[in-house]
């Protein structure tokens, strides 16, 4: 990495280099031993060529392609999709390359949960109302602000997740919707879980319970609203059972081998793939040298770099099922007549990102460099400690709460352009660049844009596990518990009645 006052030049293949600051047309900046006079105006974080590339050249980045010149692209010259276009295309045959990661090293550190009688460990001691259907939406709601005015300081809240689905759905879709909310009930942070039903409903507790399987009644409880005369007194009577329950749990020390963190990006801007995901990227690793888990999911912001994700699996049957995972979504795509490599987000655009394989290839470095250990289905939870990839979109909510139902502690969120939404458990949102940090200092929970103003990333990096291990301890909240923004939504793909 080469850097200056104005300018960085990430890998030293690249032939662009990214604005550190807005230059003007005519101006004169500095790179190495390299002057190069900007032909047009360049906004902070977007790409500007550090050499001639001719038309149909490939454009390099990070040390790979991300796309190729459609013109001939003098020195200086300004880069963006005017003027670069994908290279991605199709349905692709993949080869099995193994590059794997040999560091052994393990640490041993702690954090402090709490230890469920089945032996999960959570982070948060909340009890959850989960829906089996959308139409007991506002009752759950005006249960949880009742609840919370009855049982004030007794647990660490109690949350509602207000959605659209449990009934008309047909199909795997049912199932999902299933799975993801038996996946909700499931999870350690909820030291109790109030399930609650209308009545009629497909997803009726009954179906729901063959789904859930095996479940402890002290932390269980089932309401079916159309059964009882005032549901809210009788939901106040099963939380306050709940509650009394929960606060048998207190916090002690747990081994950091027990966290599971999720890795997540929102609308990025040219730094993301400089600072906020190389620095997930670097927890991640550390992470698992503690013998933890990390999620990495969002598959199509995985297309144009699965290669190398595919040659960091440890064998050749996790190979396959990550062949799988990438071609099975390209499939998504094409079953909808959608294009494959379309990079979906203005907002990426705007913030200097001009192809999928640009976006990509920052997005997977959330990933850092360990070894994929295991590929997950949507809806399924972890079991192999180490990097896991999930099935799922890269729509934020729907991303987040596959994360959350693998069985993700905490999300670790980076964001170029900043975003409010929080998971039902903490979400670290990971400013990108300082200006973001300083401008939306009530969404944003770290920043790493502290990367490019002389920190080193070995520094940085040992200060933000501390910080996550304090998160997971209960020493910080996060801004969306802070704020209350927790938020679910379900991935679907079929009919509703």
């Amino acid at each position: 990495m080469i850097k200056s006052d104005k300018l960085i030049k990430i890998h030293e293949k690249d032939n662009v280099a990214v604005a550190l600051e807005d230059i003007k047309q005519g101006e004169v900046v500095v790179l190495g031993d390299f002057q190069i006079t900007a032909k047009e105006d360049i906004d902070k974080g977007h790409k500007i060529a550090f050499q001639d590339i001719s038309e149909d050249e490939n454009i390099i980045k990070y040390g790979f392609p991300i796309g190729h010149a459609t013109q001939a692209i003098a020195a200086g010259e300004y880069i963006h999709t005017h003027n670069i276009k994908t290279n991605l295309k199709g349905l692709l045959e993949y080869s099995y390359t193994p590059e794997l990661n040999q560091d052994n090293t393990h640490f041993n550190n702690s954090f402090m949960g709490y230890v469920r009688e089945n032996g999960d460990v959570g982070v948060r001691n909340e009890i959850w109302i989960v829906n089996t259907v959308g139409c007991v939406n506002k009752t759950a709601e005006l249960l949880s602000r009742e609840a919370n005015k009855v049982f004030a300081g007794k647990t660490d809240g109690i949350f509602s997740f207000p959605h659209p689905f449990g009934c008309s759905q047909l199909g795997d879709d049912h199932l999902t919707t299933q799975k993801i909310l038996a996946d909700m009930v499931k999870h350690p942070n909820a030291a109790g879980v109030l399930v609650l039903g209308l009545g009629c409903e497909n997803n009726n507790i009954p179906e729901f319970k063959k789904v859930l399987g095996e479940y402890n009644d002290k932390r269980v409880k089932f309401l079916v609203t159309q059964e009882v005369e005032d549901e809210i007194e009788t939901g106040l009577k099963l939380i306050g059972e709940l509650v009394e329950y929960a606060q048998t749990f207190k916090r002690q020390e747990c081994p950091t081998s027990k966290l599971i963190v999720g890795l997540k990006c929102g609308g990025s801007d040219g730094f993301s793939g400089i600072t906020g995901n190389p620095l997930v990227g670097a927890f991640s690793d550390l992470l698992i040298r503690h013998g933890g888990t990390t999620i990495l999911t969002e598959v199509p912001e995985m297309f144009g770099a699965e290669t190398i994700l595919m040659n960091r699996c440890i064998n050749k049957e996790i190979f396959n099922k990550t062949v799988d995972l990438i071609n099975n979504f390209k499939e998504y795509f094409i079953k909808h007549n959608q294009e494959i490599y379309e990079n979906p987000s203005p907002g990426n655009k705007k913030g200097g990102i001009s192809t999928l394989e640009e976006k990509s290839l920052g997005c997977t470095q959330k990933g850092g460099t360990a070894n994929i250990v295991d590929v997950l289905d949507y809806g399924e939870k972890v079991s192999v400690p180490g990097l896991n990839l999930l099935k799922g979109p890269g729509n934020d909510i729907i991303a987040c709460t596959a994360l959350m139902a693998a069985g993700a502690h905490i999300i670790l969120f980076t964001t170029g352009r900043g975003t409010p939404l929080g998971a039902p458990v903490p979400t670290i949102k990971i400013a990108t660049n300082s200006d973001l940090f300083k401008r939306k200092s009530n969404w944003m929970d770290y920043n790493a844009g502290q990367l490019l103003e002389g920190k080193d990333m070995n520094t940085v990096k040992k200060d933000f596990f501390n910080f996550v291990l304090k998160v997971a301890s209960g020493e910080i909240k996060t801004r969306n518990e802070e704020n209350g923004y927790r938020e679910i939504s379900i991935f679907k793909d079929g009919v509703i009645l």
